[in-house]
This record gives structure tokens, sequence and C-alpha cells, in this order.
């Protein structure tokens, strides 16, 4: 799909053909789509169906006529839960007349433009409009961290239940899945950054630069709290195989201790049935001498029974 949009006195329009100071908006565009804006803006198809590719990685090159700019966004991931993301290739390609984004899917990064959510958005500022995505992009990143945050406490809580589910386990690792994927891609924006500051080819205006260091300190934020986060399920991650471990522990202990108090009837009850003369067991003769086995056997299990408490085994 391709929108064509135009800032006309202060406003946003939709357009059906590209003119000069317009923005060209493509999601997961066809073939056809690409063939015609390539043809009317004199670039390479490659470029443009670059960004469409998952695995192209975060890059800036100087083309004949125009820039790519190829950024990482995040993007939830269907079916797996809160806090579950990836990251995909957002492309911007850059000409003397015209500004032209690539993504694969809807990003929130665009649509906050043209549903004007930016402040002082205009079309014909190309490198101020960059710099505006950029900017959404790194913000975005730091909305969707403190989600996964957000997330991980609400599975560490589940650690004062009485079990630990399966789910929780594999949704921990998800989100630190997550944040390894953000954490690649946050670098990899952060040189982009970096060699747009460099490139004398790209004209930089004043009120552009001050932009651009705010987009390289919340790329620099969003770095050092994906670090913190990771640290931070690496610590829940832990505390889980901790109490996990613990809770094992204390079973096994109270099952031994079971096992044991249950030996002393066996043992009793094994040496009375044992084949041998009457006349050499204990209370053979008495008439109540089931009842009294019975409550020997009862006090002897009681005995054993505090003894294991008091050392804190049962």
């Amino acid at each position: 799909m391709m929108k064509i949009y135009r800032t006309v006195d202060k406003q946003l329009t939709r357009g059906s053909t590209i003119e000069d100071g317009s923005w060209i908006c493509m999601t997961a565009p066809s073939p056809e789509e690409v063939r015609e804006v390539a043809a009317t803006l004199d670039i390479e198809p490659a470029d443009l169906q670059a960004a469409l590719d998952p695995e192209e990685s975060a890059r800036v090159s100087l083309e004949d006529g125009y820039t790519v700019i190829i950024v990482d966004v995040p993007v939830p991931v269907p079916d797996k839960g809160e806090g579950v993301y990836t990251t995909i290739p957002l492309g911007i390609l850059l000409t003397q007349q015209t500004v032209t984004t690539v993504c694969a899917v809807d990003t929130p990064v665009l649509t906050d433009f043209t549903a004007l959510r930016v402040r002082d958005f205009s079309t014909k500022k190309k490198m101020r409009f960059i710099y505006q995505i950029l900017y959404r992009a790194a913000t975005m990143y730091q909305l969707e961290l403190r989600l996964i945050d957000r997330r991980r406490q609400e599975i560490e809580k589940n650690l004062a239940g009485s079990s630990t589910r399966d789910s929780d386990l594999i949704e921990l690792h998800a989100l630190e899945s997550t944040l390894v994927y953000f954490a690649t891609s946050l670098r990899a924006n952060s040189t982009v950054l970096d060699r747009l500051t460099r490139y004398k080819r790209l004209e930089q205006y004043p009120d552009d630069m001050e932009l651009l260091d705010d987009v390289i300190v919340e790329i620099r934020q969003a770095i050092e709290m994906t670090s913190i986060y990771r640290d931070d399920i690496k610590g829940t991650r832990e505390l889980f195989s901790a109490v996990l471990d613990n809770r094992l522990n204390n079973t096994m202990k109270w099952l031994a201790s079971v096992t044991l108090i249950m030996a002393v009837p066996t043992v009793i009850s094994g040496l009375y049935g044992m084949n041998v003369n009457l006349a050499g067991m204990p209370f053979s003769q008495n008439p109540f001498a089931f009842g009294i086995v019975c409550g020997l056997i009862l006090a002897i299990c009681v005995g054993v029974a505090w003894i294991l408490h008091k050392k804190h085994m049962l």
C-alpha cells in the first residue's frame, strides 16, 4: 500500500501524485508500487525493497542523487503476549525533493505523523522530518522497554504463589530474547546516527542539529534501559531457579521425614509377623497385646515426628 502526503499551509493533505515536498509512505508495497516510485524518483528498486527484508541491518548509504537510511523499529510478536517484541527495518530514502518511507508493517512510528500527533511536522522540512522519525522510534523503544519491565514485575509476583507456572518461565525467556533484539538494534541505530552527524552532503540546520542531539540522547538512554532491564530479568530468572530448588529441597525433605515415620510401624509389624515362637514375643500372652503394640507404635511415631519437627525437617 502506498500513500502520498504533503504539507500545505501547515496542514497535512493526502495526494495522488508525487510532487516536491511529498512524503511517500509505503507499507508492504506491491512490486508494481515499488517500480512506480523507483521510476518516478530515479532510484534503484532494490533500495526500496531492502527495508522489506527482515534480516536487513541498519545502515546509511549515499547513492547517486539520493540517500538511503535504514533503522530498526520495534513491533509486537503476534500471539506471544504482552511485552514480547521483535525488530524490523524501516527504510527512509531522501532525495532533493521528497522523503520516502518503506516498512513491512504499519508501524506506530509513522502513524503518529499521519494522525498529526507530532508537533512542528512538515513534509517539506526533510531532514527535520527524518530526525523526528528517528526520535519517535527511540521513544517507542523506551515505551516498550517500560512495558517489558512491568510484565517482568508481574511474573515475579507469581513467585509468591504456591506454584510456578511453566508459562511464566517461557514468557520470561521471551522477554529476555526481546531485550537481546532491542540491544542489537539500538546499537545499530546509534551507529546510523553517528554517521548522520558526519555526512556533509546532508543539509543540516541548527534546529535540526539540536533535534539530532536529542535523538542521540534518547537512543543512549534506551540502550542503558535495555542493559538495566536485561540484568533485572537475569536476576528474576536466577530467583526463579533458587525458589524452585528450595521448593524441591523442602518437598524431598518432607517426603524423607514421612518415609522415616512410616518405617516405624512397618518394622514393628514385620517383627510380629515373623514365623517365630510366640512365647518369646513381648505381650504375646496379654489379651490386650494388639492395642498395646498399636499404642507403642503411635507413641514412637509421635516422638519421631516431634524430633523431626524440632530439626525443621517436618
